[in-house]
């Protein structure tokens, strides 16, 4: 079925919460200040449970989905995830099953994940060194099982992309050691711009370092050739143009959005769908699932929701979107 919203985007991926619980307190997403020992987190009765995520996700590739991606929180910390991944391998129209994560529990899981059907793992890797990662992480956790978490991913045949969210002061002293990082297991690196997502991470625009700012830094060490964009991709890919494998992607949500090419759908671990990572609200499909409601009555809902999607948030992003209420990135998925 070819779904489009208001601004004729299609509908093609579904990322996937499974937890809103994180071991880690990056300050761009749950500063320890707000997410500390005593924060609330979901009980776990209002979790969506495995059957009940594989049955959204069944409706959602039958109006056009056809990526899925499992993110949290942390998505590893969710008890047997290969047991949700074996049963989304099993929906027939899925052409891709990710997972984001921290990676610090990747290297026990990497294979079962990968048996189960599991395709690649984007890692969140914000530095190399010891002192910069552990500011960035917020607990002090060492880089050191994320590597291992990589080199497990890996092993196992998972295909391994890394993501930087680049905040200035901070980590854009370690911008070319990640590439050359990336660059020496011959996997994709990732530099994210920091953005303005939910409304407890102190986000000012003169921490952000534009894209074209880090392209610079690389393009001093490293030959980078312009790569074709790809429909719906959120990244301006760079190709070295030495050596296999390898490519350098920025993803410019502040300096140059891509609203226009967003194709994306996002379920909360609590069954909200939100059609916008800056969204305040999401459509509750839990209850109405719980409510003993068909998968016609299901579509239909998933169908008008997707159809009257007008979201272009990082497009409008301005002095009056500066205190528009919205859900945190740790509770909807990066």
């Amino acid at each position: 079925m070819d779904l489009t919203d208001k601004l004729n985007r299609p509908l093609r991926d579904l990322r996937i919460s499974v937890t809103d619980r994180c071991n880690f307190r990056c300050r761009y997403c749950m500063p320890v200040e707000v997410f500390g020992a005593g924060y609330s987190f979901l009980p776990r009765k209002e979790i969506l449970r495995f059957d009940e995520i594989e049955r959204i996700a069944k409706r959602f590739v039958k109006l056009g989905v056809r990526k899925l991606r499992l993110t949290g929180g942390e998505p590893l910390l969710r008890r047997d995830l290969a047991e949700l991944v074996s049963k989304l391998a099993k929906i027939e129209g899925v052409d891709d099953i990710a997972m984001t994560t921290n990676a610090t529990l990747l290297e026990k899981h990497a294979a079962d994940l990968k048996a189960a059907g599991l395709h690649r793992v984007t890692v969140s890797l914000d530095a190399l060194d010891a002192d910069v990662f552990g500011k960035m992480n917020g607990v002090g956790a060492s880089s050191d099982k994320v590597v291992a978490g990589i080199d497990a991913a890996l092993s196992a045949g998972l295909g391994v992309k890394v993501n930087a969210v680049i905040k200035r002061g901070i980590n854009d002293t370690e911008v070319l050691a990640l590439a050359e990082f990336a660059r020496s297991r011959a996997i994709s690196m990732r530099y994210i711009e920091y953005m303005d997502t939910g409304n407890v991470n102190g986000w000012k625009l003169g921490e952000v370092v534009p894209s074209h700012e880090l392209l610079e830094i690389l393009l001093k060490e490293i030959p980078l050739t312009k790569a074709t964009r790809i429909a719906g991709e959120t990244a301006q890919r760079y190709e070295i143009t030495e050596g296999p494998g390898f490519e350098i992607g920025f993803i410019s949500s502040v300096t140059k959005p891509f609203c226009s090419a967003c194709n994306r759908a996002r379920l909360s671990a609590d069954g909200k769908i939100f059609t916008c990572l800056f969204a305040s609200q999401g459509m509750d499909i839990k209850n109405i699932l719980r409510d003993g409601a068909s998968d016609e009555e299901i579509d239909a809902l998933l169908e008008q929701n997707w159809s009257n999607r007008a979201d272009n948030y990082s497009e409008q992003r301005s002095s009056l979107t500066e205190d528009l209420p919205k859900a945190e990135m740790s509770y909807l998925g990066g």
